[in-house]
């Protein structure tokens, strides 16, 4: 992979060896030393910025040392260094290695915040390293965030130099809180509270008891030596100040648990944000204007003639009301580029929320390549300026173009950034077609489609004029993300109101609903599905609906993705005056695992004529030897609309590994009426099935194969058939020793077709990703009418720190991450030989 390199100085350097006191032979030391990951936060003001990153293998796991890797990024995430230090190459149960040291350097000409982010190859909790910075910056802060764990998100600060003191300068949650320590020496005196003011708040006693709570949290292990643990209760104080309190450690060796700073509860002020210093100095107030403007850099393509504009987003994050104003700065030449309203160079904001602001120019000649930046800068607080970027640019984006596959993502340069890609439909999730090949999206509380070219937002809560029975519910919303149309073009989705659950049905293009309850299980955890076009299904009626209600929850973590649930399938008629009617629920199963409905978002329902095929996957008992059941089974059965009658079940195939939603089978079919499914994995290879008869799940079926000879690490099914009755699957597929991310482990956006009566396709990598680890694309396949593959998805590291630093949709709201950094979609009119971005 290219990686732009500025500013480094020199190679690693080896500054020293020996446990516990991370010092150098030659008298250099690391200043202070913590585990994990995540990076730091750097108010940086012209002139030279240095930065010296200081790494040590622990040698605590694993059988080598750790690689870590660090980029350092401007304020507009422009990325200025991307290094790597590499392991020293010890083995668990070996002292700790080396410390090593890398300098980074900038040359700083416009004041803002730079990000230094820190990830550790095969450790995603950075459980085998410690690492810590010198730097000039005028301020900084650590965001301790590690890889995301399946369970509550929590950041356990790691001290790890018992030989010298240390400091964790926090800002306190206003309500009450506690402290916890474990880990510690056994001899260590008390910890020390402070307040904002230099105040003792608390001297924290010391119990020679040793609690494991947080390393059980951590999946480690604690060592047999004597060791000490520490708690503390402070009391709620809405008078609490915005400066940091200071905790001190007399014996730096310990594991660290805060509320509101390490581990969060609804209503604290900046969840999921672990926020830090071990220097009380260095502190600036970064949280409070996180996400100041937004977003960091955008790019834009204007053809000749026609004007530019662009929006960016102003934020204010903080508690209380602010004033930020702008202004625009050119490194090079100034150009006419200007605010749409010059009222909107001074923008006062209450606590928690944001403000649009327009720029708008001239075109750029073609091919001319114009920047300016977005400066902010908070009244109060004018030292917390920063600012963003924009790239005008002459003539046509080559977003426009056929990608040459695989579009690599870039750290903080995705889509726009690399291709200019900037749409204006909207995108937050998968679109569909209608009989007349219109797109449709839903999303929450609106329906977006397009209408004489251009798109039309249908507000549910306004757009459901009746509901049936009369009165039944108030304001409704969509429950997932599908969108349905039957034979008459009719639209329709799944609802929510309350604990009311409804098929909406729409006859005039989605422009008014009538909301059909669907009774029954209204106090129950329930997900729905219901049939949409997956290439050659066009339901008579209202399209079918499936219910999966959960009866049990595993709580065995080792069983976290098993659950059972009642499957019901629910099927409605439309009477001669248009009105839907339902059928009594049929129940298939008490046994269905749940749906993976995030990610691949497959077809459990196809149906022709009066024949609803559906498929599922379901749980089975945990003792039992997975030689006998090596996966999750599953199975398709067919109801019949006009008599009214279930078949049995028939047996597809196992995906393994048994018991894991992740599991869930896809079902399509081709012109012809063939059934085809695709058996669902978790990191396996996936199994395809056909019907040995055209709409008929009871004529035989083929024998299951792979869809590759290769063990391929599957998961995530998204299954479509083309108009040529090709069949198109997009997965999540991991790769490892790849030039790609130096060899790392990573997780590719993969796709394979499978032509009539030919094998399926080699894998084709569409997408990769900037950082190595875990990763998931919440990717969603789908075709129109006409045969195009669209291809929507959003890409997730699961590295806290690069999904905090994005502002997404939830985040002006809250204080919060969005889910990720936007979502893309790409379409291939071609039976996906060529993808361009949509």
């Amino acid at each position: 992979m290219q990686r732009i390199v500025m500013g480094v100085i020199g190679s690693v350097v080896l500054v020293g060896s020996g446990w516990g006191q991370a010092r150098a032979e030659d008298g250099r030391s690391m200043p202070w030393a913590i585990g994990g990951t995540g990076g730091v936060y750097l108010l940086v003001e012209p002139g030279e910025l240095r930065i010296e990153l200081l790494k040590r293998d622990r040698n605590v796991r694993g059988a080598r040392g750790t690689v870590m890797r660090a980029i350092l990024a401007g304020p507009d995430r422009e990325v200025l260094a991307d290094v790597t230090i590499p392991s020293t190459g010890g083995s668990t149960g070996d002292p700790p290695g080396p410390v090593q040291q890398q300098v980074l350097t900038a040359s700083v000409q416009h004041a803002g915040v730079y990000a230094l982010n820190l990830t550790t190859q095969g450790d995603r909790h950075g459980l085998n390293v410690e690492w810590a910075i010198r730097t000039n910056a005028a301020g900084w802060v650590v965001e301790t965030s590690r890889g995301h764990r399946d369970e509550r998100h929590r950041e356990p600060i790691v001290l790890t130099d018992g030989s010298r003191r240390a400091d964790v300068n926090f800002l306190p949650r206003p309500g009450r809180f506690e402290i916890e320590v474990e880990g510690l020496p056994a001899d260590s005196p008390p910890l020390m509270l402070y307040d904002e003011h230099g105040e003792l708040v608390a001297q924290i006693p010391v119990a020679a008891e040793r609690s494991t709570s947080i390393r059980q949290y951590m999946g480690i292990g604690a060592s047999d030596q004597p060791e000490g643990s520490a708690t503390y209760a402070v009391a709620a104080d809405k008078k609490r100040g915005d400066r940091p309190w200071r905790l001190h450690f007399p014996q730096a060796q310990a594991l660290l648990e805060i509320d509101g700073l390490t581990r969060w509860e609804s209503g604290d002020r900046y969840r999921d944000h672990c926020v830090w210093t071990p220097v009380a100095d260095s502190w600036f107030p970064w949280m409070e204007h996180r996400w100041l403007i937004s977003p960091y850099q955008r790019t834009v393509y204007v053809p000749p003639d026609q004007p530019g504009q662009v929006t960016f987003v102003v934020h204010n994050n903080s508690a209380r009301r602010q004033t930020i104003e702008l202004e625009l700065e050119f490194p090079d030449d100034p150009w006419p580029l200007r605010f749409s309203d010059d009222a909107a160079r001074r923008v006062t904001l209450d606590a928690g929320r944001r403000a649009e602001v327009d720029l708008v120019f001239p075109a750029p000649a073609d091919g001319q390549r114009q920047v300016a930046y977005v400066r902010a800068t908070p009244t109060q607080a004018p030292r917390m300026t920063t600012y963003a970027t924009l790239t005008a640019v002459g003539g046509s984006s080559p977003a426009g173009q056929p990608l040459q596959l695989p579009l690599v993502l870039q750290p903080y340069a995705h889509e726009n950034r690399q291709f200019g890609y900037l749409p204006d439909y909207p995108v937050n999730q998968q679109v569909y077609f209608d009989l007349q090949n219109r797109p449709f999206v839903v999303d929450g509380s609106t329906l977006y489609r397009q209408a004489d070219g251009h798109w039309q937002p249908t507000d549910l809560r306004q757009a459901v004029v009746r509901t049936v029975p009369d009165g039944a519910a108030g304001a409704w919303s969509a429950v997932g993300s599908k969108v349905a149309f039957d034979s008459d073009n009719h639209v329709y989705l799944i609802g929510r109101s309350g604990t009311l659950a409804a098929l909406l049905h729409s006859a005039d293009s989605g422009q008014t609903f009538t909301a059909y309850v669907i009774p029954g299980r209204e106090n129950e955890p329930r997900t729905w599905d219901i049939e949409q076009f997956s290439g050659h299904n066009v339901p008579d009626g209202p399209p079918p609906v499936v219910r999966l209600t959960r009866t049990h929850r595993d709580t065995d973590p080792r069983l976290r993705w098993r659950s059972t649930n009642d499957l019901e399938l629910i099927v409605s008629d439309k009477t001669a005056d248009g009105h839907l009617q339902f059928h009594d629920p049929v129940r298939l199963t008490e046994a269905a695992l749940s749906s993976s409905m995030h990610s691949g978002i497959p077809s459990m329902i196809v149906s022709r004529d009066d024949r609803v095929h559906v498929v599922w996957g379901e749980a089975t008992d945990p003792a039992i030897d997975r030689d006998q059941i090596p996966g999750v089974p599953a199975y398709v059965a067919t109801y019949d609309r006009q008599t009214r009658q279930l078949g049995e079940p028939v047996f597809m195939s196992f995906g393994p590994p048994p018991n894991d939603g992740h599991n869930t089978p896809s079902i399509t079919m081709d012109r012809q009426g063939y059934l085809h499914v695709v058996v669902g994995t978790h990191g396996r290879p996936f199994q395809y099935l056909q019907s040995l008869e055209p709409n008929d799940a009871y004529g035989g079926w083929s024998e299951a194969v792979r869809t590759s000879q290769e063990d391929l690490r599957q998961t995530y099914v998204g299954l479509v058939c083309g108009a040529d009755d090709s069949l198109h699957l997009v997965f999540r597929l991991w790769q490892s020793g790849q030039e790609h991310l130096d060899g790392g482990l990573w997780a590719a956006l993969a796709y394979q077709s499978k032509p009539p009566g030919q094998d399926w396709s080699p894998v084709r990598i569409l997408v990769a990703p900037p950082l190595s680890e875990y990763s998931i694309y919440y990717h969603r396949l789908t075709v129109d009418r006409q045969g195009a593959l669209l291809l929507s998805y959003d890409y997730w590291s699961t590295m806290w720190f690069y999904r905090n630093d994005q502002r997404g949709p939830v985040a002006a709201g809250s204080g919060r991450p969005g889910r990720g950094w936007g979502r893309t979609v790409l379409i291939s009119p071609d039976n996906g030989i060529q993808w361009l971005l949509w």
